[in-house]
């Protein structure tokens, strides 16, 4: 049986990004095993892609849907987000923490 423990948060080390036609991407803090990601925008589709090597995101990666948040998990060795949009300019609120 998986115990889901909530969501407890690196404070202080959330970032704002804001997502464009063109991947970019930002590194986590060493050790982190989830990742929430809130779209602030109401019309933008971010894509993301976790990864321990900085591959680039695509369209065909995981959306974050305009005005929602998601948690997604990671592996230790993942530290590199990648992100992009299929056109205009987002606004992705990113934190690591631990939890659901």
């Amino acid at each position: 049986m998986t115990i889901q423990a909530p969501f407890a948060p690196n404070y202080g080390l959330g970032v704002t990004v804001a997502p464009t036609a063109t991947a970019a991407s930002l590194t986590f803090p060493n050790k982190t095993k989830s990742v929430v990601l809130t779209n602030f925008s109401t019309s933008v589709v971010s894509y993301v892609r976790i990864s321990s090597d900085g591959v680039a995101a695509t369209v065909a990666d995981y959306p974050v849907l305009p005005s929602t948040q998601i948690v997604l998990s990671k592996s230790d060795d993942d530290a590199v987000l990648s992100y992009v949009t299929s056109s205009g300019t987002g606004s992705l609120h990113v934190m690591a923490g631990e939890g659901y």
